[in-house]
């Protein structure tokens, strides 16, 4: 039997399911079943089985990865500290703007005019 959700009755698995799942046993068959469909993924009933041994070995790397203790790590936004280099904001081309307008049917103040689309 399938664990309750708040977020939806024990018919069928959601996302907390899962979350039930890694905290307390490991995926049974029926249970990868119900991934696979929720996932839109058509698995052979063959490979069942070995669906079942990855998805739970990633569960309990999850459990591992959430044991460790990271209170005392400062949030970074890249791991290398990278910078980015950046180029100068510097204009590289001429306005060509009445050239390219040229041979537009209508523009008025520099833009095109186009016939409306929505009314």
């Amino acid at each position: 039997m399938l664990p309750s959700s708040p977020f939806r009755g024990p018919a069928k698995t959601g996302l907390n399911d899962i979350y039930y799942w890694s905290k307390h046993m490991a995926l049974d068959q029926q249970q990868v079943r119900d991934i696979a469909e929720l996932a839109r993924l058509q698995i052979d009933e063959n490979q069942v089985a070995e669906y079942q041994k990855n998805l739970s070995s990633i569960l309990d790397l999850v459990d591992q990865l959430s044991a460790v203790d990271t209170s005392a790590v400062e949030p970074m936004a890249h791991p290398l500290d990278a910078v980015q280099r950046l180029r100068a904001d510097a204009v590289t081309e001429d306005n060509n703007r009445e050239h390219f307008q040229q041979c537009a049917p209508h523009t008025e103040n520099g833009y095109y005019l186009v016939p409306r689309v929505v009314e």
